[in-house]
Order: structure tokens, then C-alpha cells, then sequence
């Protein structure tokens, strides 16, 4: 059952994601120019989905994929290069339109793009899931609960991000404070990876998992970690 703080946190990034920056993700994760701030975030970005489909084996095939958080297709395009088939979902319709209208069509069939709650049960399982930048918003008591759901349907691993909680991100967080209420993203939640894992520990479904590999990837204004469970 989802929490009170996850519904309402979801439904403020559907708003935002759908309505308020809907355009500047549009450019963002385009080849268009961008401002150097947003140039960062690009190749931070870029850097992550890399370090995340390094954790995925190299031959797909066979394989099904849950792209949660979508966004406009990147991931799930590259997995599905690989010989996945993958359900990629996002919060925003708009996003997914826009990924659907990207998908290359040498792809077409491999990719199954939907709007909605990415822990949805009705998506059925999975042989891997990865979630990239779409659990950073969410407390850790919510993120492990978030994944313990899709770890009950899933065969082999979660490769997934979340906030670090280091110097320079809580600097950044409480400058984002300053800006008027209407002109800020929802706000980042930074975790410790160490929360993470104890919270892990105390999860009943989650017994059956490890952590694996931890990745902080820094640059300009993207910082995130990656991480990796796997089943035992």
C-alpha cells in the first residue's frame, strides 16, 4: 500500500513533470543548446544512464525491462537496442508522447510506453527494473517501500538513483529554497546509502536481496548516486 507521503509527493511531480517543465525537459534531454547549468545536468545525466545500463548484462534478449520514470525514452531506447523488451512509464503523459514520437522506428514493437504509477502491479514482472531520477524526490522510508514493491515482481536486479546527501547537495538543496514557491522543482529528499541498506534490512520482502554496486556520479548541477540491488 502506498504511503500518504509517497501519493502526495507523485501527484506534486505529475503536476510539475506534466505542466510546469514539461518544455524544458523537451530541450533538455534534446540536442539542442542549452545554458551551461542545464549542459551539466545533460551530461550528468548522460553519464548516469550509461553507468546504469553497464549493471544491465550486455545481451538483453529475453530479457523484460521496467524503464520506471521514463522521462522521454532515452534508457529504455538503448535498452531495447540491446534486445530487451521494455514497459517504460512516467507520471507525465506529455513526456511520454514526447518519447513515443521519438522512438526510432527500426524499434517499434520493442517498447511499450505507458503513463502512470511505475509501481503499478497490473505491469506484471520483471527480469530487471531501473529507476533513474525517479525515486530522488521520495524520503527513504518511501523509496525502500517503493522498491520493495517492485523487487516482489522482479527476477534479477534494480539498478535506481537517489539523492546523496553530501555537503554540496544540502547547500544546493537550501539555495533552491530561497527561489519564490511557483519558480521551484519539488525538492530533492538527500539519503545516505547507509539509511537505504538498514531500512533494507528491516523489510520483510527485501531478505532475499543485497546491495551491489554504488556509483556517485557528480558534475555542475547533477549529482546523484547509483545503486544496485540484486536477488540472492
Amino acid at each position: 500500500m502506498n504511503s500518504s507521503t509517497y501519493v502526495r509527493r507523485k501527484d506534486e511531480l505529475e503536476t510539475y513533470f506534466d505542466r510546469t517543465a514539461a518544455e524544458a525537459w523537451a530541450r533538455l534531454t534534446s540536442d539542442a543548446p542549452v545554458g551551461r547549468v542545464r549542459a551539466t545536468v545533460r551530461a550528468g545525466r548522460d553519464r548516469m544512464r550509461h553507468t546504469l545500463l553497464s549493471w544491465l548484462p550486455d545481451d538483453l534478449h529475453g530479457r523484460r525491462i521496467l524503464d520506471a520514470g521514463c522521462g522521454t525514452g532515452a534508457l529504455a531506447v538503448e535498452a531495447a537496442r540491446r534486445g530487451a523488451d521494455v514497459v517504460a512509464i512516467d507520471l507525465s503523459p506529455t513526456l511520454v508522447d514526447l518519447a513515443r514520437d521519438r522512438l526510432p522506428a527500426g524499434l517499434a514493437g520493442r517498447i511499450h510506453f505507458c503513463h502512470g504509477d511505475m509501481l503499478a502491479p497490473t505491469l506484471g514482472e520483471f527480469d530487471h527494473v531501473v529507476a533513474m531520477d525517479s525515486l530522488i524526490h521520495y524520503r527513504a522510508g518511501d523509496i525502500v517501500n517503493a522498491l520493495s514493491r517492485l523487487a516482489a515482481r522482479t527476477r534479477h536486479s534494480i539498478v535506481y538513483t537517489a539523492a546523496p546527501r553530501t555537503p554540496a547537495t544540502m547547500l544546493m538543496l537550501g539555495m533552491g529554497r530561497l527561489f519564490p514557491r511557483g519558480d521551484r522543482s519539488p525538492a530533492i529528499e538527500p539519503v545516505a546509502p547507509d539509511t537505504l541498506q538498514r531500512l533494507m534490512r528491516a523489510d520483510a520482502t527485501l531478505q532475499g536481496w543485497q546491495t551491489g554496486r554504488i556509483s556517485l556520479i557528480t558534475g555542475g548541477f547533477y549529482k546523484s548516486q547509483a545503486l544496485e540491488w540484486t536477488r540472492l
